[in-house]
């Protein structure tokens, strides 16, 4: 049976079945965020300035590895940024609770725990992001916050919103859930401060684009290899993100021979996940390996991904930046 998602390219007897409850969808999307604009539903302001990275769609588009640069961005213009999220895959609870490098993903999840040993940044998590914010407030001393995700989580009061989107995907049939891919209309961008393609960007549009450095190895971190060494190697590739199948083809634009498999986002690795039965070697996310640590073994790599952007997009979040009043 295929999954839901397998429709949202374009227009089909599924997408079409689906279509009255897919803008009843949107109708809902549109009244809420109306409540938070008129203030029916109370929106919460923050002593310091608050940027939201998220997308408009489901699936990963790359937010993440923009939050990384984000981080960084503000650091090097003298800001000290502070990161929140909801945690997606773990089991935190109400109370906001604070990510270290030594915590575990299914005590704050992945995403969390991969952004606070790459930004060294301090990063809390909480289903209710006003709560995380506040916390994050309490307890460090960072004038600026990043939400990674959180575009639609409207409580949460915002001076910048970055959205994501997926060069190739784009928008899929169009149409918001169930029937498409979308959390809210493509109209919504226009509302928006900085959109930026990751991937296939037209001339007029701002564009990042995937880098990756070497391949680690998970049993011993120490170890690094060029992707390249691994070029016409069959190997296997696991990858349990948003778009599996962006990673996929990264390794094969590498030379690599790839034995794919997809896990769904967030997925809890277990140990069998990762071991086929034979000794090639196998690749996995950077995300993914913070949950396999402790079952590693030699043949096990991942790719740490970062990323570059464009000069203008660069320009003029720094321009929004100086603009605000506060931070």
């Amino acid at each position: 049976m295929k999954r839901l998602d397998s429709y949202w390219d374009d227009y089909n007897a599924v997408s079409i079945a689906l279509w009255p409850v897919s803008w009843l969808f949107r109708l809902l999307t549109w009244m809420r965020r109306q409540a938070y604009r008129s203030g029916l539903l109370q929106r919460h302001r923050l002593p310091v300035p608050v940027i939201v990275v998220g997308n408009i769609s489901v699936g990963g588009t790359g937010k993440t590895p923009l939050v990384i640069w984000l981080a960084a961005h503000l650091k090097m213009l003298g800001y000290t940024p502070g990161i929140i999220a909801r945690g997606y895959g773990a089991q935190i609870g109400k109370t906001p609770r604070q990510v270290d490098t030594s915590s575990s993903a299914e005590e704050v999840g992945d995403e969390p725990l991969l952004m606070a040993r790459r930004t060294c940044c301090p990063v809390f998590v909480a289903p209710n992001r006003v709560a995380a914010a506040h916390a994050l407030l309490k307890n460090s001393d960072c004038n600026v916050i990043i939400s990674d995700d959180g575009l639609q989580h409207y409580a949460l009061g915002r001076d910048i919103e970055i959205a994501v989107v997926d060069g190739k995907r784009r928008f899929g049939n169009g149409l918001c859930l169930p029937a498409g891919p979308l959390r809210e209309p493509p109209s919504r961008l226009s509302s928006i401060a900085l959109v930026i393609i990751n991937g296939l960007a037209d001339p007029n549009e701002h564009g990042m684009r995937v880098t990756i450095g070497k391949a680690v190895n998970l049993s011993n971190p120490e170890i690094t290899c060029d992707l390249d060494a691994f070029s016409e190697k069959q190997v296997h590739a696991v990858a349990g993100i948003g778009n599996p199948q962006r990673f996929f083809q990264l390794l094969k634009e590498h030379g690599l021979q790839v034995e794919a498999k997809a896990f769904p986002d967030h997925h809890p690795f277990a140990k069998t996940d990762i071991t086929p039965d034979d000794e090639r070697p196998l690749f996995m996310t950077e995300k993914d390996a913070v949950k396999c640590k402790s079952f590693a073994q030699p043949r096990h790599w991942y790719l740490p991904i970062d990323i570059d952007v464009d000069e203008a997009f660069t320009n003029r979040l720094t321009e929004l930046l100086r603009g605000l009043q506060r931070g």
